[in-house]
């Protein structure tokens, strides 16, 4: 039986939601696992794009957009983010400024116990720095203030897991990761919010990699195979999707073709039939 549409977040990408009969599941983590350049992060770009635009003209007729969208980083500078969107996409009225959505940038508590310079990540006085660092706690801690904060029915991308797990070797911070991840999978479904989670495939153990996909409701896997014409193609698969799977087997809907261009974005260009 198909799910009523106010039970759906729509993603924004054209060719996918109707696939999706209008969306994801509200409450939905989802893990956007990818290898280098497949398209995990053009798909969260598009999904950003799209929504935005649709956001600015949603009939009351329409599935359920989210009312917030809210972009957390470790490492990654806002200009930088907002740049690489808009250089992915050609589309009119597409512009820095025009993608509105709320940048948090954790910078300061990833690299504070790192070697890397102060000035590299950090715009405050050294008194500033000192504060901040005796009142701080651990990079989970502060996330949680962040998804404590967060509106309900918000999107949330989080760039990215790699970050924090290529650390893993610090003590007990694969726990931490894993704890966190755990929690946040109940409270997005409390929140009725939409969380992606990006993860680089193969830079990381492939036992950890397992761990992060068995916590998240859907796994979205991106990855490059080689076509007929000898030509790379960029492939997506369900490898996952947590009360969405049985029907998108039924209709054998769990591999697809993706073309990313600049207009259009992230694209399912042809639905591959899985026999």
């Amino acid at each position: 039986m198909q799910e009523p549409q106010t039970t759906r977040m729509p993603t924004g990408l054209p060719t996918l939601d109707p696939i999706l009969d209008g969306g994801v599941p509200v409450g939905s983590m989802i893990l956007l696992f990818g290898e280098l350049g497949a398209g995990n992060y053009e798909f969260a770009y598009s999904s950003i794009i799209n929504t935005l635009a649709r956001m600015a003209k949603l009939p009351a007729s329409e599935p359920r957009f989210p009312v917030k969208i809210r972009y957390i980083t470790f490492t990654r500078l806002e200009s930088d983010v907002r740049h690489e969107i808009v250089q992915s996409f050609a589309a009119d009225g597409v512009s820095e400024d025009s993608v509105n959505f709320q940048f948090v940038d954790l910078s300061d508590f990833y690299f504070d116990r790192s070697l890397v310079p102060n000035e590299w990540y950090s715009h405050s006085d050294t008194l500033t720095q000192l504060q901040k660092r005796s009142e701080r706690s651990n990079i989970f801690m502060k996330l949680s203030e962040v998804f404590n904060s967060t509106e309900p029915e918000s999107l949330i991308i989080l760039d990215s897991i790699t970050d924090i797990a290529t650390q893993t070797n610090l003590p007990n911070l694969w726990q931490d990761l894993t704890g966190f991840l755990r929690g946040a999978q109940r409270l997005v479904k409390q929140k009725r919010c939409t969380l992606y989670l990006l993860l680089s495939k193969g830079i990381i153990d492939a036992a950890k990699e397992h761990e992060i996909a068995d916590i998240a409701d859907a796994v979205f896997l991106f990855r490059w195979e080689e076509s007929t014409s000898s030509r790379r193609q960029r492939v997506m698969f369900f490898e996952k999707f947590r009360g969405v799977m049985p029907h998108l087997e039924e209709q054998d809907l769990v591999k697809f073709a993706v073309r990313i261009s600049t207009t259009e974005g992230f694209e399912v260009s042809n639905i591959r039939m899985v026999i």
